[in-house]
């Protein structure tokens, strides 16, 4: 018993000595000037653009007038709404997303999936798949420019798969270049998802999976009921923000097709009616419009998709 009460006293000797020095002001005003460059740099990059673009977007604007800048109220708004330009460019956007968000999540997990095996090689495959994240989209795009070209290396297999019955102009056609797109999309950002799960796969406890082979579950029952339960949050997170960059489509659209948008539009989407409508067309309040109304739509999203995240 005297062993045991001195220990105690020891312990507790020891989390005394532990506490930090000044008590929890001190722990406070450390929390502040360890988070106060992440909150200057929130409030130099995104709080105050955001601000400055909603400003402007209440005003006439231009980028290079001598006219005075105007107070013109909900009109941007108004005429932004009302043009078939910012619905087709809204349409892109959300036919991009309802193919690419689903598409790319289940690439990634099965990826995961199997890069998570004990196989001979599988930091080879990790390393390759991982690739393209080290690209930026503006080299990426300009790499497969090239490979999507009519006579490039992915029409020569085409040609010679079909017998030179497919061979698609895959950047002028509007029939194909959001399919382009999208191939490219996927590409250059599957690998990032497939990190993020893989992580979570293997932070799976092996003792469930034992459990389930023990009770004669088979491998898709495992990975139904085992996996998928097991990594819900991350696979929430994945498709949280694939949605959001999905909705930021904006270099491969920009840089691939022979002028921004695509042929006929085809690719057009809100990024590049954004920066087109402020700074090619020069309507600086009618281009902060737009992006107000790309962050509200983000942002609802974003809402709407949180009220379904998976409880613990």
């Amino acid at each position: 018993m005297h062993t045991v009460s001195t220990d105690v006293d020891t312990v507790t000797s020891s989390a005394r000595q532990a506490k930090p020095p000044g008590g929890p002001r001190s722990v406070r005003r450390a929390g502040i000037l360890f988070s106060l460059p992440a909150v200057v740099l929130l409030l130099v990059f995104m709080v105050v653009p955001f601000g400055t673009a909603l400003v402007l977007s209440f005003t006439n604007r231009k980028l290079l007038s001598p006219l005075p800048t105007r107070w013109v109220g909900l009109d941007n708004y108004r005429d932004v709404l009302t043009d078939s330009g910012f619905w087709g460019a809204l349409q892109n956007n959300i036919i991009f997303s309802v193919i690419t968000v689903p598409v790319q999540t289940g690439l990634a997990l099965m990826l995961a999936v199997l890069v998570n095996q004990k196989l001979r090689g599988s930091v080879v495959y990790r390393t390759l798949y991982f690739i393209p994240i080290t690209f930026s989209l503006s080299a990426a795009s300009v790499i497969w420019l090239v490979l999507l070209n009519p006579s490039g290396l992915l029409n020569t297999v085409m040609e010679t798969v079909t017998f030179g019955a497919f061979t698609p102009d895959w950047l002028n056609d509007p029939r194909y270049t959001m399919t382009a797109i999208i191939l490219v999309s996927l590409w250059a950002s599957v690998g990032f998802q497939m990190v993020i799960l893989l992580a979570a796969l293997q932070d799976v406890p092996k003792s469930l999976y034992e459990a389930a082979a023990v009770d004669g579950a088979s491998w898709w029952q495992q990975f139904r009921h085992v996996t998928v339960p097991g990594i819900r949050h991350q696979l929430f997170f994945v498709v949280t923000i694939t949605l959001i960059l999905s909705f930021r489509l904006f270099d491969q659209v920009w840089i691939m097709p022979p002028r921004p948008g695509g042929p006929l539009d085809a690719t057009n989407t809100i990024m590049v009616e954004m920066v087109g409508t402020g700074f090619e067309r020069g309507q600086i309040g009618r281009g902060s419009s737009i992006a107000v109304l790309f962050f509200l739509i983000v942002l609802l999203l974003t809402v709407f998709q949180r009220r379904f995240e998976p409880a613990d």
